[in-house]
């Protein structure tokens, strides 16, 4: 499955929006990899992987996931990411 989302929060993914993210990445129950048009596919449970995208505030997002739960695992990031991940908790 693949959903995209816009990144919120002022700050864009900065490191601790991106630890936060990487948490709750770790938590699905399949494997969940984030891109963008400009940077390939990290895995969204690494820290300086999601840093590595450079993403700012408003950055459309790519995320990909396979396999049974992958729904919810997308839905789970993705409400994240389009929160303000700077103050989401995972």
């Amino acid at each position: 499955m693949i959903r995209t989302v816009l990144l919120g929060g002022r700050g864009g993914l900065h490191l601790r929006a991106a630890s936060r993210i990487a948490a709750a990445a770790a938590l699905q129950p399949v494997p969940v990899t984030v891109h963008t048009v400009y940077h390939p596919a990290v895995p969204a449970d690494s820290v300086l992987s999601l840093l590595g995208l450079g993403a700012l505030c408003g950055t459309e997002l790519i995320l990909e996931a396979y396999g049974r739960g992958a729904d919810v695992a997308l839905e789970n990031l993705a409400v994240l990411l389009a929160a303000d991940p700077d103050v989401a908790r995972a």
